[in-house]
């Protein structure tokens, strides 16, 4: 059987089931999805965007979550007791995510707060972190953020707190700095691995931001000289990348925003407009077919490999085993410290 009919047969399949289910059914698509899975979603969006849908979402039994591990797991946490998780490939996670487990982040904690107050610092996690990180600063009176709101979740907790413990993506809480204004000599790395995180006793106390060494693989991939030659070549083009790329990327850009905002970007964009995007290759394929007026284009080949674990067989699969097959579910304990964190984020905005 070719690929093409199998997949329509798989595509039929999957909307009989959405049928017979109705509005017991939500299933929410990441940006970063391939074209096929966005089309079979209820609600597409960031990870700001699908955690806000699963919180204010009172009807649906079971919501599928087209997007890796920590994203259900938002989900898991804000959703209603009678609601089930759940995610058509549970080995779909994040490299970002798994550079900042809970034995390192508590162990950072102790080692900061012997040199500050830990009245003194906000920890601030970013979306893309485990269960267990959220909590942690859940508990410790801090928020998650997502690339939407990182700047929004910085001045909220500066207006309580002296410093920012920022993980576990350094060039998210970069470029945040430099959108607030806070100099460089006064934000400072710490590498888990090293004692104090490689930094001085002086480093610790003169800094204002603390930010985790972890990155991601997909947006540090572009680079500068990606964009260079781009530009002597089309110097009518424009060039927008995702606030995980490195400083240098994002200030060789024009415009810089999580996927929500890249996506508003390329709407608002004038027809016949080049665009070249730095982020996940997914998004800009099914950007440039959406908008057939303009033509946009990768700035560089990046395609996130967990994201594509997702497919139409195993969004089948689950659909057929629905509420039994990949739940996920979180600790009580966990999910209560967690949801404090989450909650503070969906404030940011309200």
């Amino acid at each position: 059987m070719q690929k093409h009919t199998k997949n329509q047969i798989i595509i039929q399949k999957i909307k009989q089931i959405k049928k017979n289910l109705g509005n017991k059914l939500i299933i929410l698509t990441h940006h970063y999805q391939r074209k096929e899975i966005v089309e079979m979603g209820d609600y597409r969006g960031d990870s700001f965007g699908l955690s806000k849908t699963a919180a204010e979402d009172q009807t649906a039994r079971y919501i599928v979550f087209c997007g890796v591990h920590f994203m259900a797991e938002s989900a898991a946490i804000l959703a209603q007791p009678h609601q089930i998780v759940q995610i058509p490939d549970i080995e779909a996670g994040c490299w970002m995510a798994d550079m900042a487990d809970t034995y390192l982040a508590e162990k950072a904690w102790e080692q900061l707060t012997q040199i500050v107050d830990e009245k003194a610092v906000m920890p601030l996690v970013y979306m893309n972190s485990d269960a267990r990180i959220k909590a942690f600063c859940g508990k410790n009176g801090g928020a998650v953020c997502t690339s939407s709101n990182t700047a929004d979740a910085f001045r909220w907790a500066f207006k309580q707190r002296e410093k920012i413990f920022f993980f576990p993506d350094q060039y998210l809480g970069k470029n945040t700095c430099n959108q607030l204004g806070i100099k460089p000599d006064e934000v400072i790395v710490w590498k888990p691995n090293e004692p104090f995180g490689g930094n001085t006793e002086e480093d610790i106390q003169r800094s204002k931001v603390i930010l985790w060494d972890g990155y991601c693989l997909v947006h540090t991939r572009f680079t500068v000289d990606h964009i260079r030659p781009l530009r002597n070549k089309y110097p009518k083009a424009s060039f927008v990348v995702h606030p995980e790329c490195t400083e240098e990327v994002v200030k060789a850009a024009d415009a810089v925003g999580s996927t929500s905002f890249i996506v508003k970007y390329i709407d608002q964009a004038l027809p016949k407009s080049l665009i070249f995007v730095g982020t996940e290759i997914n998004l800009i394929e099914r950007l440039n077919d959406e908008y057939p007026d303009k033509t946009v284009l990768p700035l560089h080949h990046s395609l996130c490999p967990n994201m594509y674990k997702i497919n139409l067989e195993n969004l089948l699969y689950t659909l057929e085993n629905i509420g039994k097959y990949n739940i996920v579910d979180v600790d009580n304990v966990i999910k209560q410290d967690a949801r404090k964190a989450l909650d503070r984020m969906l404030s940011l905005t309200e």
